[in-house]
């Protein structure tokens, strides 16, 4: 959209974190898709897979984590989403499933990726609590108390401001700090 090849317009950054931080809708889905699928052709071979799995691999070896092995990742994704036919992904098979997000976060953000595979408590507690939100929803409402406490020059963490009572959130957007608030 930019009309700079290799370049992000304002336009493209807010379709791409759009996407990155909340891989649930058709659009976020279509939009890793084609980003995955390197040829065009409609499947995610597994060598389009293991051309972007590569670059994990190697942020996970640069953070001293233990690496997973390819073949064990493809044995997951595939039991994960049941495509058609087996190590062949459709964006079909993608759209069927509700844990798609996680298929495109192994491929393309280790932080998420490592986050699902040791099943982080407090984002378990966050689905929980309000299971109406979206990742886009929760993302926002953590970046919106974020930079709320660093105007008020508070040193508190995100964590122990959602924790107990009303946060900036709650008190801009009239309480719940449910969806109505992540909307406006």
């Amino acid at each position: 959209v930019s009309g700079h090849p290799g370049k992000m317009g304002y336009e493209d950054f807010c379709w791409f974190i759009l996407s990155e931080e909340d891989k649930t809708t058709a659009q976020s889905l279509e939009y890793w898709f084609r980003c995955i699928d390197l040829d065009g052709d409609g499947l995610l071979l597994p060598h389009e897979l293991r051309h972007f799995y590569d670059e994990q691999l190697h942020r996970m070896e640069c953070l001293q984590q233990e690496p997973v092995l390819f073949e064990d990742i493809s044995c997951q994704m595939s039991d994960m989403i049941k495509p058609g036919s087996e190590g062949v992904f459709t964006l079909r098979d993608l759209k069927r499933c509700s844990l798609s997000g996680n298929f495109f976060n192994v491929l393309s953000n280790l932080n998420k990726f490592i986050a699902f595979e040791t099943r982080d408590p407090f984002l378990i507690r966050q689905e929980r609590e309000d299971p109406t939100l979206t990742e886009w929803d929760r993302f926002a409402r953590a970046e919106y108390v974020r930079l709320s406490l660093d105007e008020d020059g508070e040193d508190a963490s995100i964590s122990s401001a959602e924790g107990h009572g009303a946060t900036a959130w709650d008190e801009s957007y009239g309480g719940g700090g449910g969806a109505a608030g992540a909307g406006a």
